[in-house]
């Protein structure tokens, strides 16, 4: 059937040889006509055309892109293609290995009038991401006493604020063996120095909440080295932080140091099965398990379909010594990027580090690069039962 334009106001009587075909034509307030035909009509059709002058039609709207799902392979394999979805519903997290402002890195530091000189060489890639968890492992406090080796208590000068807010940092992980080493006084002055450069604090109950890009963070810490982690209290925090957080992500300080897999010490340095405990964590409602400690790079694992990163290694700290043999090189370190769509852990990727002149990490390229990443596909796949990667 054609419709033909008129330029004179259509009447019902126009349609009078349609409505003669079997049709009903019922006249619509806006001054369309609706045709109707009658059931009995086993005609192909399409019932209850309004007729009006032709408009264009809307074009469908498109499905978004997938979201990619996290596995090994993609994390030490091909990484998904993520330049085709909508950047607002990316977010990325970057996270490091252990950061402590003490002892040779606090003594470079004050050598070069320098409280950024940490970052100096890793920043732009420790600022990409939409926000940055690190472990800040000694109070900052004033009359922070200096030393060079050895383990009195562990401080950094007020002033290394100013290098964690060059480097962009979001939250810090205060749930450690040396965050307290300067009592209550020196955690108070550390709390209060975050807080007042807009890095939220988390762990010794504290609880870090950010929202980039309408996803709620809520960030836990928790200390197994020289204590047990406290499940009950575990299971408290992540319980009270899930109903306000879309992703709750909880860093442990556990494990045994200078190896390649999670381990207990067996005695009471460092007590916890970090896999027990991690996989708790994730029992409990955790979405992302982040782990250091060890002094070394240690692998990975999915649970429940959540990422359990065992240990990032170093990052600013002051370890050079060469490793005996059996042990990992405390030199090294992995900076992990966390990337979330629609608020699910959807792609991880690894940059690896080591640290030059007492407390600067710089990032690692070719056979270097690799030596290290093959050392964490490694434990991978021992903490995995020997699946491959």
């Amino acid at each position: 059937m054609k419709l033909y334009a008129r330029r004179r106001r259509t009447t019902a009587r126009d349609w009078a040889p349609i409505a003669g075909a079997g049709l009903v034509v019922v006249a619509l307030a806006g001054g369309g006509f609706l045709l109707l035909r009658p059931a009995a009509d086993t005609r192909p059709h399409t019932q209850g055309v309004v007729l009006h002058a032709a408009t264009p039609s809307a074009e469908p709207t498109p499905s978004p892109s997938p979201r990619p799902a996290l596995s090994l392979a993609s994390i030490f394999g091909s990484p998904p293609d993520l330049t085709r979805l909508d950047p607002k519903r990316v977010v990325t997290m970057v996270v490091t290995g252990d950061v402590i402002p003490a002892r040779n890195v606090n003594e470079q530091m004050l050598n070069r009038n320098d409280f950024m000189w940490p970052f100096r060489q890793t920043v732009d890639y420790l600022k990409s991401g939409d926000l940055e968890f690190i472990n800040l492992e000694a109070p900052l406090v004033s009359g922070c006493v200096r030393f060079n080796a050895g383990f009195k208590p562990f401080c950094g000068d007020p002033r290394f604020i100013d290098g964690l807010t060059y480097a962009g940092v979001s939250v810090s992980n205060l749930s450690n063996n040396h965050l307290t080493n300067y009592g209550q006084p020196g955690t108070d002055s550390t709390i209060k120095l975050l807080t007042d450069h807009n890095i939220q604090p988390a762990g010794i109950g504290l609880v870090g909440h950010l929202t980039v890009k309408g996803v709620r963070f809520a960030f836990l810490g928790f200390n197994g080295v020289g204590a047990h982690v406290d499940t009950v209290e575990l299971k408290r925090e992540i319980t009270l932080a899930r109903p306000s957080a879309d992703v709750v992500v909880v860093q442990f300080h556990w494990g045994k140091e200078y190896v390649l897999t999670p381990q207990s010490t067996g005695d009471s340095i460092a007590p916890d099965d970090p896999k027990v405990i991690g996989h708790l964590a994730i029992d409990d409602g955790a979405d992302l398990v982040i782990g250091n400690h060890p002094h070394a790079v240690q692998g990975v694992e999915i649970y429940k379909d959540k990422l359990i990163t065992y240990a990032h290694g170093n990052f600013v700290f002051d370890q050079m010594w060469t490793p005996d043999p059996g042990q990992e090189d405390p030199r090294n370190g992995v900076v992990g990027k966390y990337t979330f769509v629609d608020g699910v852990l959807s792609a991880v990727s690894y940059q690896p580090t080591r640290i030059f002149d007492y407390g600067q990490p710089r990032f690692l390229t070719g056979s270097d690069a690799a030596a290290v990443m093959a050392r964490m596909k490694l434990s991978t796949q021992m903490i995995n039962g020997g699946q491959p990667t």
